[in-house]
Order: C-alpha cells, then sequence, then structure tokens
C-alpha cells in the first residue's frame, strides 16, 4: 500500500447502514447538546404543518420546506465547527474565536433566507 492508498470502506447496504447510525447519533447528539438546534427543531413543529397551510403548490411547499431544513444544516455544521475548535483547547485564539464568530453568522444568514422566503409565500398567496 503506497501513500495514495486509503482502507477499504464499506459499500452497498452496509455502507448505507452505518452512514444512517451515524447520522442518527449526530442528530441526537446535537438535540442533546445544542440548545439552538432544540430550539430550531421545536419551531418545525409549527412552521411544517404551517407549510401545508401557506403553499399553495408543491413547488412552495418543498421551498418552505427547504429553508427550513438549510436553518438546521447549518446550525449542524455550526455545532461541528464548535465541537473541533473546543477539542483543540480552551484557550482563547484568534483563528478559533473568528471560526466560531464564522459558523454563528453562517446560522444567521440561513434564518434571514428562511424568513425571507417565508414571508415572500406569505405575501404572493394573501395577494
Amino acid at each position: 500500500m503506497n501513500s495514495y492508498d486509503t482502507p477499504r470502506k464499506m459499500t452497498g447496504l452496509k455502507r448505507f447502514y452505518h452512514a444512517s447510525v451515524y447520522s442518527w447519533q449526530g442528530l441526537t447528539a446535537a438535540y442533546r447538546n445544542e440548545p439552538a438546534f432544540r430550539y430550531e427543531l421545536w419551531g418545525g413543529l409549527l412552521l411544517v404543518p404551517a407549510s401545508f397551510l401557506l403553499a399553495a403548490s408543491p413547488v412552495q411547499w418543498a421551498l418552505l420546506i427547504s429553508v427550513y431544513l438549510l436553518v438546521l444544516l447549518v446550525e449542524l455544521l455550526n455545532t461541528a465547527v464548535e465541537a473541533v475548535v473546543d477539542r483543540i483547547g480552551d484557550e482563547y485564539h484568534d483563528l478559533a474565536g473568528l471560526a466560531k464568530d464564522l459558523g454563528s453568522a453562517a446560522v444567521s444568514i440561513a434564518l434571514v433566507i428562511c424568513t425571507l422566503t417565508w414571508g415572500a409565500v406569505l405575501i404572493e398567496n394573501l395577494s
């Protein structure tokens, strides 16, 4: 094996099964350890049913659900960045602070995108 060879990875259904288990572990860890993720997930208890009432077409419904899922996605990535930064050490470092601030900014932008999209669909369908 040379330096470019990688260990054999699982394939097929076995890989899908293990990937699903790891994904579930990540979701449950985010729910247990990240209050912001919990709040956003609970927000979905309102947004998902509301999307069926608000959307005037399947495309609008998919858009509303997609931007909500985008918020969860960015929050998970932000949490992953924070976990890696915290794993490196507790002492303050400018780059660690920057990484955490950028992750937080990304979540804020995702929330703005979600709000704008829901607002636009609401305005379009109520006018």
